[in-house]
């Protein structure tokens, strides 16, 4: 499709990764085999991304309530995810700053050190924020952003009536980052399932029916191409 080169240029997207088990399902694959493939387009879409000057996206790896699926599934993910961690330092490369959102206590210690270093050795490069939401949810970051605050004002640092959006903000796993423009699901399903529940408020929504696996940059093209023709009015006229 034609497009002006800078027609995604400083936008903020949110990814709902969904249908890795649905795409290997139709195949007759197990499960797995749906996030293996799922964990390729990942790479090719962040590298897209970046080559578009994206300011971030958000991808939805690993939710809070994925623990539930069977002990297999949720191995093969956390090897996928570990295998990430190793091969991170190539998008070090390519400029990107690495933020990882999310719950870490109950990963492997190995993952949270590994995470910690990609997130300081990418801290100051300057092209497309990356950011990795593992053992996310939204509801559990504005729990955790109210007993950020919760304990300032115990400890006499601030007062309740000065408790403002901003703060919270402030308190959130995207602190400093601007809020997605639009969040995108493909695989046909039209739920938020928890993700960036703060950040959305004044989201657009794309949905497609495209099961992740399957997700080509040709479609971000069009996703994106939606946006610029919504009309947004952020509660005015």
């Amino acid at each position: 499709m034609e497009k002006r080169t800078d027609f995604a240029k400083g936008l903020s997207i949110g990814i709902i990764m969904d249908g890795n088990g649905r795409w290997a399902k139709k195949r007759g694959l197990p499960r797995t085999a749906g996030h293996k493939k799922g964990a390729e387009v990942f790479k090719d879409i962040t590298r897209y991304c970046n080559e578009l000057e994206v300011a971030s996206v958000t991808f939805y790896a690993f939710s809070t309530e994925n623990w539930a699926r069977p002990v297999e599934e949720v191995n093969t993910i956390m090897k996928l995810f570990g295998e990430y961690l190793t091969a991170a330092y190539d998008y070090q490369k390519e400029n990107n700053r690495v933020v990882f959102l999310g719950d870490r206590t109950p990963l492997p210690e190995k993952f949270q050190a590994q995470m910690e270093e990609i997130e300081t050795k990418t801290a100051h490069n300057t092209g497309t924020i990356l950011n990795v939401a593992i053992n996310y949810g939204g509801r559990q970051e504005i729990v955790r952003a109210a007993q950020i605050l919760a304990r300032r004002v115990q400890e006499g640092k601030l007062s309740p009536e000065e408790i403002d959006e901003r703060l919270l903000s402030d308190c959130m796993y995207t602190a400093g980052q601007k809020d997605p423009d639009f969040i995108l699901r493909p695989s046909g399903e039209h739920r938020l399932s928890n993700f960036m529940l703060w950040q959305a408020s004044y989201s657009e929504f794309v949905d497609m029916d495209v099961l992740w696996p399957d997700f080509t940059r040709d479609d971000l093209d069009k996703a994106i191409d939606e946006f610029n023709h919504r009309s947004r009015r952020f509660g005015g006229i």
